[in-house]
């Protein structure tokens, strides 16, 4: 572990570079800094890959990807993706130096793609938490399909009306609004939510609830927990809806 001195250093080192709070900097900082072992200095440990915390079997699992599919799309599975970026001892740098990396290295990969491969690798290798942003903050996310037009979910969310049909009032205030696509709320207690409406067919739609900012770890099972509940009372109130029309 860095000396107090060297840790304050490299920590605003860090969130220079990324951007991010103190806090959230210096987590990384610490977790990517172990003690060294007797006999062993903290530099000959500045390269030491990080243990996945499951086995190579369940990487695709741990990235949120399937092998199947980064390979179609990036010509590499997890394995192969991890060995190139322990290869240039990717586990020593930032979210945003990793992805560039990638987009300017490899010409078949693109943006999404960079940022997918680089979030995979990153909790493949220990390095972020399912759910975690590279801010240090997390999200929880929740979709769900109704049978009705895409127009009528962005409806119960954008119309404070309906909205208090199915979710409690106060907690939410529209920040932005496109139509029938998507929709961002400023929580109560400091955190965002966004939401996107994708049509899935004629009078079949789907609704993603992502709400960031959460300040740990532990903030997340709840939250999807609260999203669960709201979104089959707004099931529920489709259903009175149609069976009133």
């Amino acid at each position: 572990m860095p000396t107090n001195k060297d840790l304050k250093r490299i920590v605003r080192d860090r969130m220079r570079k990324t951007g991010e709070s103190y806090t959230a900097a210096r987590a990384v900082v610490v977790r990517r800094s172990p003690e060294p072992s007797h006999g062993e200095t903290p530099s000959s440990r500045s390269s030491a890959i990080p243990k996945s915390p499951v086995g190579k079997t369940q990487w695709p699992d741990l990235a949120g990807i399937r092998d199947e599919a980064v390979h179609e799309k990036t010509g590499k599975t997890w394995a192969e993706w991890v060995e190139v970026l322990d290869g240039v001892e990717a586990y020593t740098w930032t979210h945003r130096e990793i992805a560039r990396h990638l987009s300017e290295t490899y010409a078949s990969v693109n943006s999404w793609w960079a940022q997918s491969v680089t979030v995979g690798y990153e909790r493949i290798r220990g390095m972020r938490d399912v759910g975690q942003r590279p801010d240090g903050s997390f999200d929880a996310n929740k979709t769900r399909t109704y049978p009705v037009d895409a127009t009528v979910l962005f409806a119960m969310f954008q119309d404070a009306r309906r909205r208090r049909t199915w979710l409690e009032t106060g907690v939410a205030k529209i920040r932005t609004a496109i139509p029938g696509k998507s929709i961002r709320f400023d929580w109560d207690d400091g955190t965002q939510v966004n939401v996107t409406f994708v049509p899935k067919g004629p009078n079949k739609s789907s609704v993603s609830v992502q709400h960031v900012r959460l300040a740990g770890k532990d903030d997340v099972e709840p939250r999807k927990s609260f999203w669960q509940e709201r979104l089959d009372r707004l099931g529920d109130q489709l259903r009175v809806r149609a069976s009133n029309d």
